[in-house]
């Protein structure tokens, strides 16, 4: 499953190829995904190449191959994003199956890796299950995602947590949230509102608070638990 970016990145480039015979430039590759640098750019090639869809030729300069493209479902097809799959945290049920009873554990999906530091690009791979209390859940949908990063260590949340998602399109001030940035980046951290503007802060003195404007963020949902091994 790719981000919108990164399926719009991969056409791009597959059909420059076509077009052309050389994929395109950085710059270009920019310009095309309407990106404000190029390091987004190089998040989205490496996200690319490791879920298989394209290939870089070492000592050649702007070798990119395709290697295959995304089934017609397997895009966002414009939704941004998370698209997890998701339980109905109320009814104790996994889509695709139920619980035994009603005080049973639930199976809630972890969708990737989340950054507690700088931003990382969003991921949104299902990779395994955990199971949780039902009362650790509330109403609505929920997901899992690893923390990468200490940004916020003071709040208790380390790097190698699992931390516990209710999706949420809309936050509190004060609540730790899941953010997508730019619809490319996602991160952990602290709501808040600054006048016309959005804090993201960590809970790390070593890390500085960002200062967005709300078009440039998206809450994807809110911390409601998180799971440590020892």
């Amino acid at each position: 499953m790719l981000t919108r970016k990164q399926y719009e990145l991969l056409r791009f480039i597959n059909e420059r190829l076509k077009e052309a015979g050389v994929p395109p430039s950085f710059d270009e590759m920019k310009d095309a995904l309407d990106l404000r640098s190029k390091s987004g750019i190089h998040r989205l090639i490496t996200a690319l190449e490791e879920r298989g869809f394209i290939r870089r030729l070492a000592n050649r300069a702007r070798a990119i191959e395709v290697i295959k493209l995304p089934d017609v479902g397997g895009n966002t097809g414009g939704k941004r994003g998370f698209t997890p799959s998701v339980i109905e945290g109320n009814l104790g049920k996994v889509r695709g199956g139920s619980s035994d009873g009603g005080n049973d554990n639930v199976a809630v999906p972890v969708m990737g890796r989340i950054a507690a530091g700088t931003p990382i690009e969003a991921i949104q791979t299902r990779s395994h299950t955990i199971t949780v209390p039902p009362d650790m859940l509330g109403s609505g949908e929920h997901y899992a995602l690893e923390v990468r990063g200490d940004s916020m260590m003071e709040a208790g949340i380390l790097d190698g947590d699992t931390v516990l998602i209710q999706k949420n399109d809309a936050a509190d001030t004060g609540d730790i949230v899941v953010a997508l940035i730019d619809d490319e980046e996602a991160t952990l951290k602290r709501f808040r509102r600054k006048g016309a503007s959005i804090a993201l802060e960590p809970a790390n003195a070593s890390y500085e608070v960002r200062i967005l404007p709300p078009n440039r963020v998206q809450i994807q949902g809110k911390l409601i638990g998180l799971f440590r091994k020892y």
